[in-house]
């Protein structure tokens, strides 16, 4: 299932371990992230985007409000949602803190799968390049 935004497509899976509203708030990020999606561009609205994706509308809100604690996003008052120059909501140490539990998740299941130190920092590389490429590599955690 996809839905279009001028520049950007969402795409679920419903089979997926990662609930749906996971999945559309990490593909906002990858999206800005990639340059995709941009300050000032528009996301469907809650029902718009529940009724393309056929998901309760719930999900979508579920969605928007983490964004939007994050900073990432805006509801403005009969106008929609959008896209806003990211603010920074979590100090370094905070960032970090939420960081570690992501990095053991990851790093366990890559050794459960018995990917070797030197694999798994290969692939990580290589997901953090396609991150950055369009982005220059900035990071608000240095």
């Amino acid at each position: 299932m996809c839905i279009s935004t001028v520049k950007f497509s969402f795409a679920i899976s419903t089979g997926s371990k990662v609930p749906i509203y996971k999945q559309i708030t990490d593909q906002v990020w990858m999206a800005v992230a990639s340059g995709r999606l941009a300050v000032g561009d528009q996301l469907p609205s809650v029902r718009a985007l529940a009724e393309e994706l056929v998901v309760n509308p719930n999900t979508i809100a579920h969605a928007y409000s983490d964004l939007t604690r994050d900073g990432l996003i805006e509801s403005r008052a009969g106008r929609g949602v959008f896209i806003v120059q990211k603010r920074k909501v979590f100090t370094s140490e905070e960032a970090r803190r939420r960081l570690e539990p992501l990095l053991d998740a990851a790093i366990g299941e890559a050794m459960a799968l018995d990917f070797s130190p030197q694999e798994l920092s290969a692939a990580f590389q290589k997901k953090l390049d396609q991150w950055t490429q369009s982005k220059g590599g900035s990071s608000d955690h240095e």
